[in-house]
């Protein structure tokens, strides 16, 4: 048994920010990671994924993005780079290759069980990340066994999947760029789309990212909005890591030759089902998106934003006038099925007490129980919290909550 005042779960992003924090705190700690620094990212992304952030918004505490291309967009190769400089800048106390089985309360801390070792602490920071385990629908049973399936945390590239069409399932950023990527490969793709988020890549001349971040809408915290939890379950916007890409959207995917159409609601005899919801769910889309751009314009004219463009009108979202609303899976046409119907964190070793009815972990802004702490899950305490760029200053907070409560066990 190895005694230490806090341990911090995973060495991405999120667990590298922590421990910057806490070693400017003086806490003893050690952070456990199941595989190496950076982990998810090198062995869990598809390969020509990029990141949807630019460059410069790549910041954590004590270290910022210093390349020649701060427009640019890291692909996973760069991003594992950088945080493994981000690891070895001043050099963390990192334990890799160690997976964690079991965290329990012990006391007035908790015992942690891993691969290697037990240990006894004070203060347990679960950073593993908010996207270790895909979320497929149950409905996945029902399908024929002849076809593939596939995650988007599993799939890499076109040339992994068999020849013939595929049915992409979820439009968030995974599934229009997957749907995107296997087009230009030659396969026949099929888009099953419901809630999304239709986005430019950039507007008036500044990337999309850079308006969020200078007018604050990622500085939004959870008293900014009227529902805490729909917001946290929001899927991500319809971007790619590639300026040249101006919208990565539904006219996009269509002018590759991609079918969209509406949610997969059920299987039935191997016959595919959507809803016939499509064009309401774009026009929400659309009015949304509008919406936040009429923001940025008032944003701009509030604070004299110099060197913008003009006013960019975005054409609506077309789609056929009848979306098909059946799709024959056993008719040799669909050969695979992709599901990018989002994920979830990982925390099946966690015996506590700490989760709701439907299995998710119950948390304030981070704080999960005394000592016990979650950090880089989406919307945690801001807009921001998922994101590279939001993950410190969530670590700050908890940092600083884990130096108060020491103070008041020692008093």
């Amino acid at each position: 048994m190895r005694h230490i005042d806090t341990l911090v779960i995973g060495a991405g992003q999120a667990g590298l920010a922590m421990s910057h924090c806490l070693s400017e705190r003086s806490v003893e700690h050690v952070v456990l990671e199941r595989g190496d620094v950076a982990n998810s990212w090198a062995r869990e992304r598809w390969d020509s994924l990029r990141l949807l952030t630019p460059n410069w918004q790549s910041r954590l505490p004590g270290y910022c993005y210093t390349g020649d291309d701060p427009q640019g967009f890291m692909s996973m190769a760069q991003v594992v780079s950088y945080l493994r400089g981000y690891s070895n800048q001043s050099p963390m106390p990192i334990e890799c290759r160690t997976k964690v089985l079991a965290v329990s309360a012990d006391g007035q801390g908790y015992r942690v069980a891993t691969s290697r070792v037990d240990w006894a602490c004070r203060n347990v920071v679960m950073a593993n990340g908010a996207c270790a385990i895909p979320s497929i629908p149950t409905i996945s049973a029902a399908l024929p066994t002849d076809l593939t399936q596939i995650s988007a945390l599993a799939y890499r590239e076109p040339g992994q999947l068999p020849k013939g069409g595929v049915l992409v399932v979820g439009a968030s950023a995974s599934g229009v760029q997957i749907a995107s990527e296997l087009a230009q490969a030659g396969h026949a793709v099929t888009l099953a789309a419901g809630h999304h988020i239709r986005m430019p890549r950039s507007y008036r001349g500044r990337d999309i990212q850079w308006w969020m971040d200078r007018s604050g809408v990622q500085d939004q915290g959870i008293g900014d909005v009227d529902d805490i939890a729909r917001a946290r379950a929001l899927p991500s916007l319809q971007l790619v890591g590639d300026a040249d890409i101006p919208l990565m959207d539904f006219n996009h995917l269509q002018s590759l030759g991609c079918t969209i159409t509406g949610r997969l609601t059920a299987i039935r005899s191997g016959v595919a089902l959507f809803s016939g919801g499509l064009a309401n769910a774009c026009a929400l889309s659309d009015l949304k998106m509008r919406r936040l751009l009429r923001s940025f314009d008032a944003f701009a004219e509030e604070t004299a934003v110099p060197g913008l463009s003009s006013l960019e009108p975005i054409s609506a979202t077309a789609l056929p006038q009848r979306p098909d609303l059946s799709l024959d899976l056993g008719s040799g046409a669909i050969r695979t099925i992709v599901w990018a119907t989002g994920f979830r964190p990982d925390f099946s070793w966690l015996k506590m007490p700490v989760f709701d009815r439907k299995g998710q972990l119950l948390h304030d802004e981070g704080h999960v129980a005394d000592g016990l702490y979650v950090l880089g899950l989406p919307f945690m305490r801001k807009r921001k919290s998922a994101l590279i760029d939001g993950v410190g200053d969530d670590a700050i907070a908890l940092s600083d909550q884990i130096v108060r409560r020491s103070h008041q066990t020692v008093a």
